[in-house]
C-alpha cells in the first residue's frame, strides 16, 4: 500500500514537473499581422507628424505605441505596382508585368498573404486588395492576392464619395470566422481617400475651415476650390483612420492586440495634380506607424532610417520563421524591420538604410500605342535624383486624351482653366507640361521639388554620383529598363478596357475612362501653349 502510494506522488510530481515545463518548450505562438493601407494620402497628412489640419488619433495610436517612421517610401506611386511591391517584397522593375498600372498580374510572384495562409495563417481582406488589374487563376479560380474578401457587411457612408464598405465590422465577421488555434493576417485596404469626393464635404460635414490648411503646394493656385478640395481629401482620410480606431478598439478587446503587427501606411500620395502617379517627393513619401506591443522594443520612438514597401515581407517572413524557398515565393529585394523593433534607439538605426530607389512605367494608358513614361530615381541623404527616360512623351498622359495619368478632380479643372481661360500657363507647366531628362532636388530645403538643381554647374558631382550608383544598383536588381530593353514593359497588355485608349479615342470611338472628366480633354494642344 505505502509502495503504491508513494509510486502515485512520484507520479503526481512528475505529471506537475512536467506542466511547469511546457510553457517553456511550447512553440511561442506566431504574430498576428493588420495591415492598413489608405487609397491616396501623402506622408504629411496624419496628425503624428504634426498635421493639425487631418484628425489621426488611431494612426497617433499606432504611432505612440510603436514606431513611427519619418522616411516611408513606395517604389512606385501608383495603386496596382505600389500594392505589387508590398505584395511581393521586389521593387516594381523586378515584377514583370505587375511593374504597371492595372495589369496582368504573373503567375510566378507568389504574394505573402497566399504564402501565410498555406502555412498556418488565417487570412483576410476587406475593401480593396490588388488593384487595378487581372489577379489571374488557380486552379480555375480567381487569385485572391490579398486573402478572402470579407466585405458583405454595409453601412450608411457620411458622404456620396465614401464607400458603403464597413470596413470594421467586416474585420469583427473575419475574426468570428477565425479557428481559435491559429494566427491571422488581414489586409484593410480603404478606399478612402481615393476620388471622387463630395465636393465642400470637408467644410459641410467635417466642419473644416479653409484657413485651418497651413500650407497649399506651391505647384497649385492657393484659392478657395483647391483649399475645398483639401479638405475633402482630409475628411476621407479621417474616415480611414476612424474605422482603423474600431479595428484596434475590438483587438484590445478580445486581448489580441499585444500580439498583433499592425502595420498603417497609404500605397501612393494624395490624388492631385503633380503627386499621384508621379516619382516627386510627396508622390512616394508615404506614412507609416507599426505597433507591435509583444515584439517593439522602447514604444514611442521616432525613427529616420530610410524604410522600403520591399521590407514588409521579408519582416514577416522572419517572424514566422518562414522562408522564401519553404513558401514558395520569389526572393525579395527588400530588408527584414526587425533591427529597427528590436533596438531601443531613435533617430538612425542602421546607417546601412542610406537610400531608396524609386520609379515607374505605364501607370494609366493615354498615350499613343499605350505608352507609358518610364522614370527611375535614388533618395539618399537629402537628395532626390530622377532620370526621365522619354521626356519627349507627355509626364501625366498626352492633353487630347484628358492627362489620364490625374484623376479628374476641382484642384486639376482649376488649374487647365488657368491655362484656357486665362492665358496664364504656370501652372499648367508645372503640373501638366513636358519635362527634361534629369532632375535633382533638396528635398529637405525644397519638398516640394520646385528648384531643379540638375543643370547647375554646383551640383554636377552630385548629379553623375547619383546617376552612377542608381544604375548600377538597378543593374544588379535586372531592371529591363537599364539594360536597354524597356519597351517590354510598353508592350505588356493593359487588363482593363480601356486598351489601346490613345488611338481609339483619336479615331472617334467613346472609350470610357471614368476617372477624370470631360472637361479635362485638350484636344487643340499638341505642344507647350
Amino acid at each position: 500500500m505505502k509502495q503504491t502510494i508513494l509510486l502515485l506522488v512520484i507520479s503526481l510530481i512528475a505529471i506537475l514537473s512536467g506542466c511547469q515545463e511546457n510553457p517553456k518548450k511550447a512553440k511561442k505562438r506566431a504574430p498576428n499581422i493588420l495591415f492598413a493601407i489608405a487609397d491616396d494620402a501623402s506622408w504629411k497628412h496624419f496628425g503624428a507628424y504634426g498635421c493639425d489640419w487631418v484628425n489621426t488619433p488611431a494612426f497617433d495610436r499606432v504611432a505612440d505605441n510603436g514606431i513611427l517612421f519619418t522616411r516611408a517610401y513606395t517604389p512606385n506611386a501608383k495603386c496596382a505596382p505600389s500594392r505589387s511591391c508590398i505584395l511581393t517584397g521586389r521593387n516594381s522593375w523586378q515584377l514583370e508585368e505587375a511593374c504597371n498600372h492595372s495589369p496582368n498580374f504573373p503567375a510566378k510572384f507568389r504574394t505573402y498573404p497566399e504564402a501565410l495562409s498555406a502555412n498556418g495563417y488565417f487570412v483576410g481582406s476587406v475593401g480593396k486588395g490588388w488593384a487595378p488589374g487581372n489577379p489571374g487563376e488557380i486552379d480555375g479560380k480567381r487569385r485572391a492576392l490579398t486573402g478572402t474578401n470579407f466585405s458583405e457587411l454595409k453601412t450608411t457612408p457620411l458622404t456620396t464619395g465614401i464607400s458603403t464598405n464597413d470596413y470594421a465590422a467586416n474585420f469583427e465577421a473575419f475574426l468570428t470566422a477565425r479557428p481559435a488555434d491559429k494566427p491571422f493576417c488581414f489586409w484593410f485596404g480603404c478606399y478612402e481617400p481615393h476620388r471622387g469626393y463630395e465636393f465642400k464635404s470637408g467644410i459641410n460635414k467635417g466642419n473644416k475651415k479653409m484657413d485651418e490648411i497651413d500650407e497649399v503646394p506651391p505647384f497649385w493656385p492657393d484659392v478657395d476650390t483647391v483649399r475645398a478640395d483639401m479638405l475633402d481629401y482630409a475628411f476621407e482620410i479621417e474616415y480611414f483612420d476612424a474605422h482603423l480606431n474600431r479595428m484596434l478598439q475590438k483587438l484590445d478587446e478580445i486581448g489580441e492586440l499585444n500580439n498583433t503587427i499592425v502595420i498603417v501606411t497609404a500605397d501612393n500620395g494624395m490624388p492631385f495634380p503633380r503627386i499621384k502617379g508621379q516619382e516627386y517627393e510627396y508622390s512616394n513619401h508615404l506614412p507609416l506607424a507599426i505597433s507591435w506591443p509583444n515584439g517593439i522594443k522602447n514604444p514611442g520612438r521616432v525613427v529616420d532610417d530610410f524604410v522600403n514597401f520591399i521590407d514588409f515581407v521579408p519582416t514577416y517572413l522572419e517572424l514566422t520563421g518562414l522562408s522564401v524557398e519553404a513558401v514558395g515565393i520569389q526572393p525579395t529585394t527588400g530588408t527584414s524591420l526587425t533591427d529597427i523593433f528590436y533596438s531601443e534607439k531613435a533617430g538612425i538605426i542602421n546607417p546601412d538604410r542610406d537610400f531608396v530607389l524609386i520609379g515607374k512605367e505605364r501607370h494609366d494608358v493615354g498615350r499613343p500605342n499605350d505608352e507609358g513614361y518610364p522614370i527611375r530615381g535614388i533618395i539618399r541623404d537629402n537628395y532626390l535624383y530622377l532620370l526621365n527616360f522619354k521626356p519627349q512623351r507627355w509626364p501625366a498622359g498626352n492633353p487630347e486624351t484628358g492627362y489620364l495619368n490625374c484623376d479628374g478632380s476641382p484642384t486639376k479643372t482649376y488649374i487647365l482653366d488657368t491655362r484656357r481661360k486665362k492665358g496664364e500657363a504656370e501652372y499648367w507647366q508645372l503640373n501638366f507640361g513636358k519635362r527634361v531628362s534629369e532632375e535633382l532636388y533638396n528635398i529637405e530645403e525644397d519638398p516640394f521639388c520646385m528648384n531643379n538643381l540638375a543643370a547647375s554647374e554646383e551640383y554636377t558631382e552630385l548629379r553623375n554620383t547619383m546617376g552612377k550608383e542608381m544604375t548600377a544598383k538597378l543593374q544588379k536588381q535586372g531592371d529591363p529598363r537599364i539594360f536597354g530593353n524597356g519597351d517590354v514593359f510598353d508592350n505588356y497588355e493593359y487588363s482593363g478596357v480601356v486598351k489601346d485608349y490613345y488611338n481609339r479615342y483619336m479615331q472617334g470611338e467613346e472609350v470610357p475612362a471614368n476617372w477624370v472628366n470631360k472637361s479635362d480633354y485638350d484636344a487643340d494642344l499638341k505642344e507647350y501653349p
